[in-house]
């Protein structure tokens, strides 16, 4: 079983391993270290600014649809980073196209992840493109204790989408959110595979799987058929397409529910 395939069966079992999975690794989340500084300003939700100049944001986790405003988020990063040491742990130090360096952020001195520490407090979501695979059950365990504890987000009982409800996924257009549901059929209609979840094609919920996707999930153990009349969990964007869309371009966005 791959290593991809492995982080995929933990997602659908983190929450009753939440112990094992930090316990893995003293340290999860540990990429080449990319430098220190001290926190001279909060940006928005998930970015800041340090002394030198750089300007920072946190790798792997995502702002949650629905929850707490944009503002209140900012407080919350603040009251976590202002004014703090913090060092950096990236595979590099590329910024992304505003600039930003993007980055796991530890707090030195009590060595406390901030991803981690923000999703415990039930404010973001885990972004499915962490690839290590201890890092990313590090990440999800917290996200996961969040939700068990009603915390933040989580205190709202739509804070996970119902595809039985495709009106209230479209409130949620081009934002990070959670989806749940059975997949009713999978079909493929040209480069596109569709993972549907309604009758109606036109109006329902669907996961849209471009073929240039296929080989990553297939190298994770993880065929698009093998889903039907599966209940599952996706992560992702909503576009709308006539109805509801996710595209599915990682293995790490779907999730088994009730399987491991």
């Amino acid at each position: 079983m791959s290593n991809r395939f492995q982080w995929l069966a933990a997602i659908a079992g983190v929450a009753v391993s939440i112990a094992i999975i930090g316990a893995a690794s003293a340290t999860p989340c540990l990429p080449e270290p990319q430098g220190e500084g001290r926190v001279a300003a909060v940006i928005d939700s998930r970015s800041f600014r340090l002394d030198d100049g750089r300007e920072i944001r946190l790798a792997g986790i995502e702002p949650a649809f629905p929850g707490t405003s944009s503002a209140e988020r900012m407080r919350s990063l603040a009251t976590l980073l202002a004014g703090r040491k913090v060092r950096l742990h990236a595979d590099d130090d590329t910024p992304d196209r505003y600039g930003r360096q993007i980055a796991f952020v530890w707090l030195v001195g009590d060595e406390k992840l901030a991803q981690q520490e923000i999703l415990a407090e039930g404010e973001a979501l885990v972004s499915p493109d962490v690839s290590d695979m201890e890092c990313a059950g590090t990440l999800l365990a917290a996200e996961t204790a969040a939700r068990e504890a009603k915390r933040g987000i989580w205190a709202d009982p739509t804070a996970i989408k119902n595809t039985e409800s495709p009106g209230g996924i479209l409130a949620g257009i081009g934002r990070f959110t959670l989806v749940e549901g059975k997949v009713l059929s999978v079909r493929q209609a040209g480069a596109t595979t569709y993972l549907n979840f309604g009758r109606n094609w036109t109006r329902d919920f669907a996961v849209t799987i471009p073929r240039r996707a296929l080989a990553n999930l297939a190298a994770a153990g993880l065929e698009p058929k093998s889903l039907e009349n599966k209940r599952i969990r996706v992560r992702g964007f909503v576009e709308a397409r006539t109805g509801p869309r996710i595209e599915v371009l990682q293995a790490g966005q779907i999730e088994l529910i009730g399987e491991r």
